[in-house]
């Protein structure tokens, strides 16, 4: 299941990348917002990405939206278990997934066509986490989320 979220800033791409979807026959949920009314992106970020977290298909994936995806990305991050990364470009957008099995691609909706949006959702969707040695760096992001110390001798 792909969960789709976005503020004002992110609303019409969010629509376009529901668009794609549909016609694609991917599965998706809208968790917001439902129009180009003002409304901040923090609460949007976590209400998304706590239903994707809380799906017990752990091959979901959410896809975030606001005027840049920098502020909803952020937003995003600090919710536990989630990798997001922001992403303008192809490359980015597959190794995002191929290396750091980020779970949540953030679109800039003043930033990022939708033509070209729908290609990194698309690269992102199909795009598997490669592991082998890019797992330690998975586990060392996580161990940060728990408040250890891996710089300790």
């Amino acid at each position: 299941m792909i969960y789709l979220g976005a503020d004002h800033g992110g609303y019409t791409l969010k629509e376009e990348i529901k668009a794609y979807l549909t016609e694609q026959e991917i599965p998706f949920v809208d968790c917001g917002t439902d129009s180009k009314d003002s409304v901040d992106y923090a609460p949007i970020a976590q209400k998304t990405c706590l239903k994707m977290l809380a799906d017990p298909d752990k091959a979901s994936r959410a896809v975030l939206c606001c005027g840049t995806g920098i502020g909803i990305s952020m937003a995003a991050n600090k919710i536990h278990g989630i990798r997001a990364a922001c992403c303008s470009d192809y490359f980015a957008a597959k190794y995002t997934r191929l290396h750091n099995d980020a779970n949540v691609l953030c679109l800039g909706g003043r930033v990022v066509g939708a033509g070209l949006a729908c290609e990194l959702v698309d690269v992102f969707l199909h795009t598997d986490f490669e592991g082998g040695r890019h797992q330690r760096r998975i586990d060392q992001i996580a161990a940060l989320e728990n408040g250890e110390d891996l710089n300790r001798a």
